[in-house]
């Protein structure tokens, strides 16, 4: 016969708790003393853990696995979930949903979350970067949100980071992105045992930006049919644009008189004027005419802002038209224009202010594949070849096969 598990509502300390009450035989204490989170008052003479409507689901499944029989019929008036979502693995091709993962937090856990993101508002944190760092501190609640929040502490973290960040195998841009986010979240908390700002973040990877050649890019803009995505290449190749740019220009933004282009608040809401290419402009020009946007002066559908995952998909498939086998995304243009300039000729400091970069150490990046220079270095082998192809008067060829 299935030994039985009882819940029964306790206030211990001020606050509300389950009591876990069964026959006291060592095989059952046993199984619930191995309960996670699971704590014994002296006071109450009684096991207990936090209350959460998703404690009660946690519980049965707990129970069933052993055998056990759950009787929860003094919360029978409780709002209790039928189910926990299944865990929503990254690496498996799809990203936890926010809505779904808020939606099954517990009230107090929502209002922190609410808390969070109008203390990062208050920080003027950019809406992006109140995103990201919202959705770390959204995996973190959902993943503790069986324990109360006053009882967070710096192993939760600890745990968080083991069991998402490496399971998981985000990169160390998203890592130092978690970082961040908890520094914020611990700052608003005030614990004492919860507090992250002595938490390093990982050195970032420096990693050389992918490059296309100006006959690339050529080919790229030729074989792309549609005339507004020709549009989107030809504008993030020659004006440098970042893809959030680009989708957040206004008509006004266009200023053919001068040959500029304006970009308002870009990354850290800094505004900046670009050169508007005189080879771009018939073609802007015949866009213009032929899609009228009313709004952003790149649209999708119902005059809305065009999406990136769109551009990202067609330049995908006109890269394949294109015959290059490099993983080309739109920041590649903006590199590739980076890389062009210098090559070119022009100064670095004009090329840090034209891309809109804050430090010169970024803008740095593109000395280190820009061929005007490399290629007046010559080999130490080349250079070995010639000087003993020298010494022999030309009489010989020098081979490095030995022949």
């Amino acid at each position: 016969m299935n030994k039985s598990i009882t819940l029964t509502p306790l206030i211990h300390r001020g606050t509300k708790q389950i009591a876990i009450k069964f026959d006291n035989d060592q095989k059952t204490r046993v199984f619930v003393k191995s309960y996670k989170d699971i704590k014994w008052s002296q006071s109450q003479a009684t096991y207990y853990i936090g209350y959460s409507p998703f404690q009660f689901i946690d519980l049965k499944l707990y129970c069933r696995k052993a055998g056990f029989i759950l009787n929860r019929d003094a919360f029978r008036n409780d709002e209790i979930p039928e189910y926990i979502p299944n865990p929503i693995k990254r690496h498996s091709g799809r990203k936890p949903t926010m809505k779904i993962l808020y939606q099954y937090l517990p009230k107090n856990h929502q209002f922190l979350l609410k808390d969070y993101v109008g203390y990062l508002r208050g920080k003027r944190l950019s809406e992006s970067t109140i995103k990201s760092y919202g959705f770390f501190v959204l995996r973190f609640l959902d993943l503790f949100k069986f324990k109360p929040v006053n009882e967070y502490t710096n192993r939760d973290l600890d745990y968080f980071m083991t069991k998402v960040m490496a399971e998981e195998n985000y990169s160390i841009s998203s890592h130092r992105q978690g970082i961040s986010a908890f520094k914020y979240l611990t700052e608003l908390c005030g614990f004492e045992e919860f507090d992250a700002s002595e938490y390093e973040r990982p050195k970032k990877s420096r990693y050389l930006p992918i490059v296309l050649s100006d006959r690339e890019v050529l080919k790229l803009i030729q074989v792309t049919r549609n005339l507004k995505h020709r549009a989107i290449i030809a504008l993030l190749y020659s004006a440098g644009l970042r893809i959030g740019e680009l989708l957040n220009l206004k008509r006004s933004d266009i200023d053919f008189s001068r040959n500029v282009i304006h970009v308002k608040q870009g990354k850290n809401r800094k505004d900046r004027v670009v050169n508007l290419s005189e080879t771009v402009k018939p073609l802007l020009n015949n866009y213009l005419m032929t899609y009228e946007p009313r709004n952003f002066l790149i649209e999708g559908r119902d005059y809305k802002s065009y999406t990136p995952s769109s551009v990202r998909n067609f330049l995908k498939i006109s890269c394949k038209q294109a015959g290059i086998s490099k993983r080309v995304t739109p920041h590649t243009l903006r590199h590739s224009y980076a890389t062009h300039m210098l090559e070119n000729g022009v100064d670095i400091r004009y090329i840090q202010e034209l891309l809109g970069h804050s430090k010169p150490e970024t803008t740095m990046i593109y000395t280190h594949v820009a061929q005007k220079d490399l290629n007046k270095i010559k080999n130490p082998l080349d250079l070995a070849v010639e000087r003993i192809t020298n010494i022999a008067n030309g009489d010989e060829k020098v081979l490095i096969s030995g022949n």
